[in-house]
């Protein structure tokens, strides 16, 4: 599937989020505070993750990589040395985003560049880092208190791309939690309720014998979850709870949680 965003608004979207999440950085936040979307993290590692995770996009794409390069090959892979400092932790942030971007728009889009996908193209490490630090944002506002907002065209996308890699594990990883979804034919409708059709914010993904297959529609489920498309999104990534203000789940509520617990990613 063509990727709704062109490279350059790939581009623009990442410096922007980067920018988002500096800003979390500096407000004071509690950096060694528990993550509640990611608790195994602090809100420092997961900003390191964050950032660690653009420069080694950034190295695949400046180099043109054929194959993985290890995380010791990254430059500034780790962040600065000393932790609780927001500032030093700010400026490196910065210096990731800074990176990636310009690997990004100084490649183009079709430059060859390995990927665990098999899309080997630097327009796949555009997307995918778009909602990487889209996705790992929103654990940092939350954990930090802090209101989230996403472009709709951006929350819309990144439903799209984790159902997609779904279906890429489908195919690719033969011992994935997703083949434990295989059965009777079921269905989940994500409806957004405040984002017009042109969004393509309606997704109906079926269940069946052959495994996951998904699409965009409105149509009735075994299982609806309709809240604004930023919530859907949050709730969707297992960032918001499915009880949510806001956040309606009708139906057999059980099959979506079997979704979340098995069709992981981000």
């Amino acid at each position: 599937m063509t990727p709704p965003l062109t490279h350059d608004r790939y581009c623009e979207e990442i410096a922007h989020q980067v920018g988002q999440l500096r800003t979390v950085v500096t407000s004071g936040a509690d950096l060694s505070s528990a993550v509640p979307t990611t608790p195994d993290w602090s809100l420092e590692q997961l900003v390191r993750h964050t950032g660690g995770a653009l420069r080694w996009a950034g190295v695949l794409v400046r180099t043109g990589a054929e194959e993985d390069v290890p995380e010791d090959r990254v430059p500034g892979f780790d962040g600065p040395g000393a932790w609780g400092d927001p500032g030093a932790l700010d400026a490196w942030l910065a210096e990731s985003g800074e990176l990636v971007v310009g690997a990004l728009r100084e490649a183009g889009q079709d430059a060859k560049v390995w990927s665990w996908s098999g899309i080997d193209n630097a327009g796949f490490w555009a997307r995918r880092m778009t909602h990487e630090v889209t996705v790992h944002r929103a654990d940092a506002t939350l954990a930090a208190g802090l209101p989230y907002e996403v472009a709709p065209e951006v929350a819309a996308d990144a439903v799209d791309e984790w159902l997609e890699i779904v279906e890429w594990a489908q195919r690719t990883l033969p011992d994935d939690a997703v083949h434990e979804l295989r059965g009777p034919r079921r269905t989940i409708h994500l409806h957004a309720t405040d984002a017009g059709a042109g969004n393509h914010a309606e997704w109906l993904i079926e269940l069946g014998e052959e495994g996951v297959s998904w699409r965009h529609g409105h149509e009735k489920a075994t299982v609806a979850l309709r809240g604004p498309l930023t919530s859907v999104l949050l709730a969707f990534y297992r960032r918001l709870p499915l009880d949510a203000p806001g956040v309606d789940v009708l139906g057999d509520r059980k099959l979506l949680e079997s979704w979340l617990e098995r069709a992981t990613f981000g």
